[in-house]
């Protein structure tokens, strides 16, 4: 697998299916606002489960920061969309089936098996500002992002 996707790295593009089965364009979602995008293994289960509802539970500040947050996975869009209603998560879901995405960026697997958790905060031009990788330090993911968000709001405030 190619090196993975780093800060100052500029984010590769693609098109998913989010959970309600619209194409979601990254590119698109730039400019106006920093986009979080974080890749996690699979819907429903536990780790899973308590990073998206972090990310929920934190959705508000990171839309004040003039952030939105994205999560991928390999699940189906009906998947994604059974769990974003099961824990009302206000946030796009969308389906890397195949893993193109996750291996554009390099998201590494965990002993080549379990897709990795990595999450990256691009800024409004398409760089990664900032990348972290934990599959067991959830709460790091949300914390982490927030203070790079906020960071560069303060940076880009007119």
């Amino acid at each position: 697998m190619a090196r993975g996707i780093q800060v100052g790295d500029t984010a590769p593009d693609f098109t998913l299916p989010s959970q309600s089965g619209d194409p979601v364009r990254l590119y698109d979602r730039l400019g106006e606002r920093t986009v979080v995008l974080y890749f996690y293994p699979k819907d429903d289960t536990p780790g899973c489960t308590a990073e998206a509802c972090a990310f929920r539970d934190s959705h508000e500040v990171f839309t004040d920061a003039g952030a939105e947050v994205i999560g991928v996975s390999s699940d189906s869009a009906d998947r994604h969309a059974a769990f974003a209603e099961r824990h009302r998560l206000p946030f796009t879901l969308v389906s890397d089936q195949g893993s193109k995405v996750r291996k554009s960026y390099g998201v590494p697997s965990v002993l080549g098996l379990l897709p990795g958790r990595v999450t990256y905060v691009i800024d409004r031009q398409g760089t990664v500002r900032h990348v972290f990788n934990s599959m067991t330090v959830i709460d790091k993911h949300v914390e982490e992002a927030l203070e790079v968000v906020r960071s560069l709001q303060d940076g880009q405030s007119d």
